[in-house]
């Protein structure tokens, strides 16, 4: 994840304040909305984490495969990466 949680914690609680204060929307408990939209915005974020562990998971079982064939590392997890991306529907950055 490029960005630190402190960050995410603040962007949340910032995006609640705004909405708020611009009348956008009403909550009674400003802390408790700003926890759960933490929550999403952290496990969107991490999204790509977790396609990268698994990338990694896939090229080690073909290791020993990638071994014979002289195929390079960075290109197979590239290639690997953009199919379970564009298999999920996914945007990268």
């Amino acid at each position: 994840m490029l960005l630190p949680r402190d960050f995410i914690t603040y962007m949340a609680r910032e995006t609640v304040r705004h909405l708020v204060e611009g009348e956008m929307i009403e909550t009674p408990k400003q802390a408790d909305l700003a926890a759960r939209v933490r929550t999403a915005m952290d496990e969107e974020l991490s999204v790509e984490d977790r396609l990268n562990e698994e990338v990694r998971q896939i090229l080690t079982q073909y290791a020993d495969e990638m071994k014979k064939t002289g195929a390079s590392y960075q290109e197979m997890y590239k290639k690997v990466k953009g199919q379970l991306a564009r298999d999920r529907k996914l945007i990268l950055r």
